[in-house]
């Protein structure tokens, strides 16, 4: 509910202060007061769009703030949550505009943008005007109607649950499809690239060794020449390299005793002369597996022709990246293998969850279909007494594929004369026959579907006497198990507030301001009778106006 609403510096209010109840609270005022002028302040912590044409004082913001009662809805308690917001006792709506026409939103001290106090607010009051009727030809809210007389909350939340797993396995079948599809367009493709590297059929590192391999071959005959040469010099020659220094060892042997370097020295000549006859071994070794084959030169250049053929067309520059994309390619030509049997996995599966999703709406489509005909009966009773006896109210269903809320295609149909030609409610009804209709839907549906607290602006317009009478009762009915705020011009509705706000305009100095104040019993009785007689009331006025007050 809400508790307070503070108004500072807006329109031709300066600062106004209204501390409301928790029952039936009336506004009345002459025309011009200044009502719609706090209705609109109420709209702006309610996320409406600002005008910094509101302000009074161009040197000082204007502040609009609203305290509520949240009570213990669930999804107040969620949307603070989800949105990192405290949950307190009280929540604390803010809104502040600067002369700039700048505008900033808080919730409980905490900055917010529009669409989150949006959100929220739709969550703490339902505001109905005159002509306001959009949410009447909203399906989601007829369907939500038949939902709250049904009591279908429990089942509801069952089908959504369902209707969202088998939507969320239906895109991923969908998902599936198009990977499939995308596979089965390429996999030729694939095949053939496949194949290609498959009968290469190269191993690690071939290329690079083939590489080396056809250079050795290449080169062959230089090398065995050198090979051959540095052998002959080392162990063939006229004066090899070996046998020259068995000559020097075996002369400074014969000296080794007569200088105590020379037996190291003599070790170390000795050492090399071991070392070159090895080396001369492994050089006449080395130049006996070297051969010159220009039909392995051939196989190996067709080899790395293939090698390289492949490389430039898939932009890479070593064997293991070719060996890379193969298995890669494998890899792909395997889930076209396997994506099917996913496929055809999933589809049964969603298959099942869609026969769940059809049992659980079918259910859901009974229970609605049992409320039409009383819904319709109750309706009409209720327009009766609000001064439309000719006025019909019909529920079109009609079966649609399954969604969030199930698989009805609801939709209300009124006829204003009982002519039989039923039509949309928002496309035929008058702004007043709608206000009227709206008010008695909702009080049938009120404790089921747990709306916040719920304001009325003037949607008694049009109407009086007996009709008025009776939309008051509606409204206290209402009143008794939650909050409803209702500017008024009706005297049998005024009559049965729990409290009655008075609005009007004094002036202070050169300027005029709205002000607002709480009236006492004897108070409220004197201005319904100004409702009922005018502004001199008649004795007849004020006891009609005290039975009104009194009986209330």
């Amino acid at each position: 509910m809400l508790k307070r609403l503070d108004i500072k510096n807006y329109v031709i209010i300066e600062t106004l202060e209204i501390d409301f109840s928790g029952g039936m609270n009336i506004v009345t005022g002459e025309t011009g007061a200044g009502k719609s002028i706090i209705l609109g302040a109420l709209n702006l912590i309610l996320g409406a769009r600002a005008d910094s044409g509101s302000l009074v004082n161009k040197e000082k913001k204007c502040v609009i703030e609203g305290i509520f009662a949240p009570g213990t809805v669930k999804e107040i308690d969620s949307f603070l949550n989800s949105n990192d917001l405290d949950r307190l006792s009280e929540i604390t709506i803010r809104r502040e505009i600067t002369a700039n026409g700048k505008s900033r939103a808080f919730i409980n001290d905490t900055p917010v943008n529009l669409p989150q106090l949006q959100q929220l607010s739709s969550l703490l009051v339902d505001l109905h005007q005159q002509f306001d009727t959009l949410q009447l030809g909203d399906t989601d809210f007829q369907v939500h109607v038949l939902d709250a007389l049904a009591g279908n909350g429990k089942l509801l939340i069952q089908y959504q649950a369902a209707f969202a797993g088998w939507q969320q396995n239906k895109r991923q079948l969908e998902q599936l499809k198009e990977q499939q599809a995308q596979f089965n367009k390429e996999s030729d493709y694939h095949q053939f690239q496949y194949d290609e590297l498959n009968e290469a059929g190269f191993k690690e590192n071939e290329l690079e060794e083939t590489d080396a391999t056809l250079k050795l071959l290449e080169n062959s005959e230089g090398i065995k020449s050198a090979l051959a040469r540095a052998y002959n010099e080392l162990e063939e020659g006229e004066q090899p390299l070996v046998q020259q220094l068995k000559s020097i060892l075996n002369t400074l042997n014969n000296y080794s005793n007569y200088h105590t370097s020379l037996p190291e020295l003599i070790n170390r000549l000795f050492s090399a002369q071991a070392e070159l006859r090895d080396i001369a071994a492994e050089l006449e070794h080395l130049s006996s597996t070297i051969h010159y084959d220009p039909e392995k030169i051939e196989t190996l250049n067709e080899r790395l022709s293939l090698g390289y053929k492949l490389q430039k067309k898939h932009g890479v520059q070593s064997t293991n990246e070719l060996l890379t994309i193969q298995k890669a390619l494998e890899e792909k030509l395997q889930e076209v293998l396997h994506i099917q049997e996913d496929i055809d996995a999933l589809e049964a599966t969603t298959l099942q969850q869609l026969k769940a999703v059809e049992t659980l709406a079918e259910t859901i489509a009974a229970a609605r279909k049992k409320q039409v005909a009383p819904f319709e009966k109750k309706v009409a009773v209720l327009l009766t007494q609000v001064g439309m006896p000719n006025a019909l109210l019909k529920v079109s269903f009609e079966k649609k594929p399954p969604g969030m809320n199930g698989a009805d295609a609801v939709d209300f149909l009124f006829d204003a004369n009982k002519s039989g030609s039923f039509k949309p409610v928002n496309k035929v009804a008058s702004g007043g026959e709608l206000s009227r209709l709206m008010l008695c839907i909702k009080s049938l549906v009120a404790e089921r579907m747990n709306l916040p607290t719920l304001i009325f602006d003037e949607i008694d317009t049009g109407i009086s006497g007996e009709a008025a009478k009776q939309v008051g009762i509606i409204m206290k009915e209402l009143a008794a198990s939650r909050q409803v705020i209702c500017i008024t011009h009706q005297p049998q509705i005024a009559g049965r507030a729990d409290a009655h706000y008075f609005v009007y305009k004094e002036a202070a100095g050169s300027q005029v301001r709205t002000g607002i104040r709480q009236l006492d019993t004897d108070e409220r009785i004197i201005a319904v009778a100004k409702m009922l007689s005018g502004e001199k009331p008649t004795a007849a006025a004020l006891e009609n106006a005290k039975e009104m007050v009194v009986s209330s």
